[in-house]
């Protein structure tokens, strides 16, 4: 079991940023891909951006531009720096990691962008 904790969500107004932190358990060791979803009400959850075990990543077309993914191999962590944030971003956001054929999710952390 690989236990997530996320920071860095809030209130936020339109053009604003925001810096989302996932950190795993040091003990949790090869990991081979983090990423972020997020899930508005009443909506699927979708996939933001991940990076693999490679540093290869994948963003939505919404993130494209505006979102950053990167992880601190030393703190064992995922970052997402969302800059330029619009009220459609607002949701909740949850970090994912794939350890083996093992998924893992955090408790969700809510982001939202007022107009």
């Amino acid at each position: 079991q690989v236990q997530l904790v996320e920071s860095g969500g809030g209130l936020v107004q339109t053009g604003g940023s925001l810096r989302l932190s996932c950190a795993a358990p040091r003990s949790a060791s090869n990991i081979g891909r983090w990423g972020w979803y997020r899930q508005a009400p009443g909506k699927q959850r979708e996939l933001v951006a991940d990076i693999n075990s490679n540093g290869k990543t994948n963003y939505a077309n919404s993130a494209k531009g505006r979102f950053t993914i990167s992880t601190d191999n030393a703190k064992n962590t995922v970052n997402l720096e969302m800059n330029n944030l619009k009220p459609e971003d607002t949701s909740v956001y949850y970090c994912n990691v794939q350890k083996g054929f093992s998924l893992y999710w955090g408790q969700g952390i809510q982001v939202t962008v007022s107009s």
